[in-house]
């Protein structure tokens, strides 16, 4: 559904453009009319379309985990109580199996809000990109014909670094937390100062304290930044290839029916990618929480 009216280099720079609300150089507040806007408007700049869809999302995943928990009973479950009893024993078992660092009540509801939370997100992944455009277009409008391309509608919140920087910097906030609260201010400025170096004399241990500085804190930094480039590389990459193929149906026939064959391919292989991806990222949140916990050093 490429827009004839676009170049190949338009309509993909168009697609990755999210809609994104900030002020103008004018001073005024309003909507980006094109990418040059959206990137002069700064920090300060909401991607609107990655607001929505990551909370309607969410209040999707916990409305049907409430009703789901509402409705339970002993007795005959139903559908979608399997299913929730299927997912809380998987993450049960996930979390079982990766945090050995004592009792926390908070890491289970965690992983399974990220688990699922991320997979729904990625799922939209798998919406023809230019469906959900085309019906706000059609709304803004208030009729039908309008160009898809007039909106700017990213549905994907992962290929949004900002979406996957803020879940792993809560992610890394909660580890800090734990950590000091678990080994104290102490044993935590220790864990930075006094490993992987170490010596019984106490010269050459404070010589190898800003080495041992350096190393932990680069690593800890890393935990964050590498969790939200993992998921949101991923992503973008996906929807990049589904961009790429969406272009071929304004090639005519031939390649427009080729391009449908590799689309529905990509799909089923990307089912795999969406989830594993959702996965990662709640197994790598479970081993930084046990790794708050752990007071063996």
């Amino acid at each position: 559904m490429a827009s004839e009216t676009l170049t190949s280099t338009d309509y993909i720079k168009h697609h990755l453009t999210n809609l994104t609300f900030g002020k103008h150089p004018d001073g005024s507040w309003g909507l980006a009319h094109n990418a040059a806007e959206a990137k002069a408007m700064g920090f300060w700049a909401i991607h609107l379309d990655t607001m929505l869809f990551s909370i309607l999302l969410g209040v999707f995943f916990l409305y049907y985990f409430h009703k789901a928990a509402r409705k339970a009973t002993a007795g005959v479950p139903s559908g979608l109580q399997n299913f929730v009893e299927w997912i809380v024993d998987f993450i049960d078992n996930s979390v079982r199996g990766s945090f050995a660092g004592g009792k926390n009540d908070v890491v289970a509801p965690l992983a399974l809000t990220i688990f699922l939370w991320v997979f729904l997100m990625n799922l939209m992944d798998l919406i023809p990109v230019d469906w959900l455009p085309w019906v706000t277009a059609q709304v803004a409008s208030n009729g039908f014909g309008a160009d898809p391309h007039s909106v700017f509608l990213k549905v994907v919140s992962t290929t949004d670094p900002n979406a996957t920087f803020g879940m792993a910097i809560s992610v890394f906030l909660l580890m800090i937390y734990y950590s000091i609260r678990i080994k104290g201010i102490g044993g935590f400025i220790g864990e930075l100062t006094l490993h992987p170096f170490s010596s019984k004399n106490m010269l050459v241990q404070a010589l190898f304290i800003p080495v041992n500085f350096f190393l932990e804190f680069v690593s800890l930094i890393a935990k964050p930044v590498s969790l939200a480039l993992r998921l949101f590389g991923n992503m973008y990459a996906g929807e990049m290839i589904f961009i790429l193929i969406a272009i071929m149906y304004g090639a005519g026939l031939v390649l427009g029916t080729f391009g449908g064959v590799l689309q529905l391919g990509w799909a089923i292989f990307h089912i795999l990618v969406i989830t594993l991806q959702a996965f990662i990222f709640m197994t790598l949140t479970i081993v930084y929480m046990d790794m708050a916990h752990q007071t063996s050093h």
